[in-house]
């Protein structure tokens, strides 16, 4: 049985089993992922063939959708094992797949023509007549580049069939090659950025050197440390879903199957709440303010808004090519029982600490750790070993898979 699709879609990364278990419970209407091969994203994680299946079959049974990707420009020796691969994901019930070379798009059409095919951000998809020609090859969906703006999207919106599909990028990283297509890394570091491996080399610190000066470095705009310049904000456009989906966007999509699970779980429930809000008042859509904050306690760069609102005057972070952290992940929820909060822990915490619980699709709320105990029951002062039980004092319930962080000592 098809799943029917949401609009605005709040489309989320799953780069792990334990990370799609995140966007599930956080609120996601559908979820992209990679395999061990073909995907953007060259990690250890990523899913095998039997990692996937069950990855779709927990997906399904929660009404969630599965895109897969199939987004690397793939060689010559990797072709010949691509239609059993493609085939594979037929045989699991994907949902969609994610592609960006054009013979692949043609493969799939000829091996799999039942299979949705998203085209991929990678094709750097700019202007209606590249999107109205891919519709004719059978596309369902283009992901727009990210160097487009609200008003070129909606021109986008206004002259291709109404039945296709238009994917944006509404928050995470940005590159600072147009739509991915990036080869400093291969360059510098012998991995390839079109084939899942960036090593980010644009977030390097640089300094300028006069071939005939050897050994003396001259700053570029900032001071002495030397100036990123290369170094993208990321980007956040969580008060503006009203203008996203005005534009005719109808999958909004998180960037992040590198990121942690509570990456994905706070992002995804941001993004989960303010679209809830949007739906509910159109009209007159204003984000709730603890929402901005929700989306700050992530690592993350400093925000930006793109493209969106026209070319950006300030894009790029000069001073580091750090993250921004507020909030350490303490823990997970697994159960409430008999007025106690039974939890697994992730990093250090102790008897008397404030700290704030995230339940899904819902608020934070503050409360101060009391009466802390491990698996045993016995009496702690501290929880201090990864992955260690334990439970606490909660007059109210928490739902499992709730997010536990204490807010980091500066």
């Amino acid at each position: 049985m098809a799943i029917q699709k949401k609009i605005p879609e709040v489309l989320a990364p799953a780069g792990d089993f334990e990370r799609l278990v995140a966007a599930l419970t956080f609120g996601a209407d559908a979820v992209y992922l990679g395999g061990k091969e073909f995907g953007m994203r060259a990690t250890p994680q990523n899913f095998d063939r039997q990692q996937m299946e069950q990855a779709v079959e927990l997906a399904h049974s929660k009404g969630v959708p599965v895109y897969v990707t199939c987004n690397t420009l793939p060689s010559n020796d990797e072709i010949q094992r691509l239609p059993d691969y493609l085939h594979f994901l037929v045989d699991i019930g994907v949902d969609a797949l994610i592609v960006a070379d054009i013979g692949v798009l043609m493969l799939c059409k000829r091996e799999i023509p039942e299979m949705e095919i998203h085209m991929s951000t990678q094709t750097g998809i700019v202007n209606y007549l590249t999107a109205n020609e891919l519709y004719r090859l059978g596309v369902k969906r283009v992901v727009l580049a990210r160097e487009l703006s609200l008003d070129a999207i909606r021109e986008i919106r206004e002259k291709t069939p109404p039945d296709l599909e238009i994917e944006a990028f509404v928050h995470g990283a940005m590159c600072m090659s147009f739509s991915g297509r990036c080869l400093l890394s291969s360059y510098m570091t012998h991995r390839d950025a079109n084939r899942g491996a960036c090593a980010q080399p644009c977030r390097w610190g640089y300094y300028l050197m006069e071939e005939k000066r050897p050994g003396e470095y001259y700053k570029l705009e900032e001071d002495e440390k030397g100036s990123y310049i290369l170094n993208a904000k990321d980007l956040c456009m969580i008060e503006y879903i009203d203008k996203l989906v005005q534009a005719g966007i109808t999958s909004l999509k998180i960037e992040g199957r590198a990121k942690s699970a509570y990456y994905v779980s706070v992002v995804t429930n941001a993004y989960r709440c303010a679209v809830d809000q949007y739906l509910r008042d159109p009209a007159h859509f204003q984000l709730d303010s603890w929402l901005l904050e929700e989306v700050k306690k992530v690592s993350h760069r400093q925000y930006s808004t793109g493209f969106y609102f026209g070319r950006p005057e300030q894009g790029q972070y000069y001073e580091n090519g750090g993250y921004i952290r507020s909030f350490d992940v303490i823990g997970v929820v697994r159960r409430w029982e008999d007025g106690a909060l039974y939890g697994e822990q992730r990093n250090k915490f102790g008897e008397g600490d404030w700290i704030e619980v995230l339940p899904p699709r819902n608020r934070a709320e503050r409360l101060q750790v009391r009466e802390l105990k491990n698996g045993a029951g016995e009496p702690i002062d501290f929880a201090p070993h990864a992955a260690m039980e334990f439970s606490f004092a909660c007059e109210r319930p928490f739902p499992p898979g709730s997010i536990l962080r204490k807010k980091v000592s500066i």
